[in-house]
């Protein structure tokens, strides 16, 4: 089983829209997708419940009450949404847990910063230190043109990290999230812009970079 792991100690970053659209991936793509979601707020629990059956079906275990436990028997991808404001032993156990990591930062100068403070945390935990799980960054809800994104497309270019892209701020998720959807489920004409962005980062999720 592989375990993709979004994850950031800030909140509010947007972890659950993004493993959401990634599981909603490897469901498409045919494999037997569950997320393990350790968000109090219930976020990708709730988002599934709202799933329309005819589209691929992703399971889910409520990490946040009893950690990973019960995970479907067959589950060939397990999307683990983290939860915030983790540091120390509790970031250590949760890194073991991955092999592929995603960090989502969002533009504004708070999060650049504490971005800096959690990829040194990151960066020095053992497993991640001798590349037994791999680490991606994405830029997320941007708005280009504008200088706080500018500062932070640099600052992430500079990361001894791979940055695989940036995620726009728009209306899609929200309209794909209340429907149980992904952005890569909604109409070609509407998201086509998001489908777009979506793919670095999917190809890379995909090839053999993404895993140690």
């Amino acid at each position: 089983m592989r375990h993709i792991m979004v994850l950031n100690a800030k909140g509010g970053c947007g972890k659950s829209t993004i493993a959401t659209n990634i599981a909603v991936f490897f469901a498409r793509d045919g494999h037997n997708t569950c997320i393990a979601d350790y968000d109090p707020q219930r976020s990708s629990v709730d988002w599934l419940a709202l799933r329309p059956a005819d589209l691929p079906a992703i399971s889910a275990v409520p990490a946040y009450e009893e950690g990973i436990r019960n995970v479907p028997r067959g589950t060939d991808v397990l999307v683990i949404d983290a939860p915030a404001r983790v540091r120390g032993s509790e970031l250590n156990e949760l890194v073991r847990r991955a092999e592929t990591i995603i960090v989502p930062v969002l533009p504004s100068a708070i999060d650049i910063k504490a971005c800096g403070y959690f990829m040194a945390e990151l960066l020095e935990i053992g497993k991640v230190s001798r590349k037994q799980a791999r680490l991606g960054i994405i830029a997320n809800r941007v708005r280009e043109n504008t200088l706080i994104f500018e500062e932070l497309d640099q600052y992430l270019a500079h990361l001894k990290v791979p940055y695989l892209g940036s995620l726009r701020e728009a209306q899609n998720y929200v309209r794909a999230y209340a429907r149980g959807m992904g952005v890569l489920e909604l109409p070609e004409y509407l998201a086509w812009p998001d489908w777009k962005q979506w793919e670095p980062i999917l190809a890379w999720l995909g090839s053999k970079r993404s895993q140690p």
